[in-house]
């Protein structure tokens, strides 16, 4: 089994409210509450969950573009929340990111060549010829012509701008790629070339993804092990054929259920969630995710449940656990 490369344990980001002219905190927006999740080295995490679950927080957090409110990351068993100045910019450089709007993630003023070379020149010593010629390999890594170069970004259409992002991504040979929402903002015609192109890269460089989506079948077709995020907390963890065809958790049910088939005269079970996800600000008490439920007990509102080992995966549901 592959080496774990990241580590998260009991993650918390709390972002503080205040009220009153003297900015008086009076409660906490709990965007991640407690996650605990792995990466192995050459394997891809997928995080999915609806809108406000504490996906991208997560990200930023890994990218350490937030320092957490509790908890810990430790990458290559070093922890990371204590690392200062030139530390810093070396988990920086293992560790790179992969936005979901190409366009607005990339200098329309500069060229591709210059936005490729631009984390090389900030990063490592490297002379014109030797900048030139690693701009040429990694436009050829994501199956762009040299020509491409000296372009600007507004001449190349969503997919194309998408895979000058990655090859920037790659310039300083990270161990880690994060990707959030890579393909949603792509025709769907173009999402298979691009999720292709990451799991090539993937096989051909060793490297390990933390892929957040909405798309439950690109999550399904890109990761190793999917877990599902609900109001900052994990629900369910497990390797991805297992969660995709069998998902245990009413919310992870809900979620596959509410995906396309991948086969028209595939049977699927119609399982509708009703109401809206709950704010962060105020979530509700016990399982967060009991006045949605189809399932709801009695202790789903008094008991707060917890994720265990259930039917090759971990599930936070009290419906797979005996009551106290």
């Amino acid at each position: 089994m592959p080496e774990t490369l990241i580590d998260v344990r009991a993650l918390k980001k709390y972002y503080p409210v205040t009220a009153g002219v003297f900015r008086r905190h009076v409660a906490d927006v709990k965007a991640v509450d407690g996650v605990d999740v792995s990466i192995r080295k050459g394997e891809c995490l997928g995080l999915v969950g609806e809108s406000g679950c504490g996906k991208t927080t997560t990200a930023k957090l890994v990218l350490r573009l937030e320092e957490p409110t509790g908890g810990g990351l430790r990458f290559e068993g070093r922890d990371i929340g204590g690392l200062e100045g030139s530390e810093v910019r070396e988990y920086r450089r293992s560790v790179q990111a992969v936005f979901q709007d190409p366009f607005a993630s990339l200098n329309p003023r500069m060229r591709v060549d210059a936005i490729i070379a631009e984390p090389l020149i900030t990063h490592e010593r490297l002379d014109g010829p030797e900048v030139a010629k690693r701009v040429s390999r990694l436009l050829d890594l994501v199956g762009l012509a040299d020509r491409s170069a000296k372009l600007f970004p507004h001449e190349f259409s969503g997919g194309q701008r998408q895979r000058i992002a990655i090859a920037r991504s790659l310039a300083l040979s990270p161990r880690l790629v994060v990707l959030d929402e890579p393909v949603s903002a792509l025709d769907v015609s173009i999402r298979a070339q691009i999720l292709n192109l990451l799991r090539d890269l993937q096989a051909q460089l060793g490297l390990s993804y933390l892929f957040i989506a909405h798309d439950l079948a690109a999550v399904a077709h890109m990761s190793h092990t999917i877990a599902v995020m609900y109001l900052g907390q994990i629900v369910e963890i497990g390797a991805a054929a297992t969660i995709a065809t069998r998902p245990r958790h009413p919310y992870t049910q809900a979620l596959f259920a509410a995906a396309l088939p991948s086969h028209p005269s595939e049977p699927r079970e119609e399982l509708v969630l009703t109401g809206e996800v709950p704010s962060p600000l105020n979530p509700p008490v016990a399982c967060r995710f009991h006045p949605r439920c189809p399932h709801v007990m009695p202790r789903c509102s008094s008991e707060e449940p917890v994720l265990r080992e259930h039917d090759s995966r971990r599930v936070s549901c009290h419906l797979y656990s005996a009551p106290a």
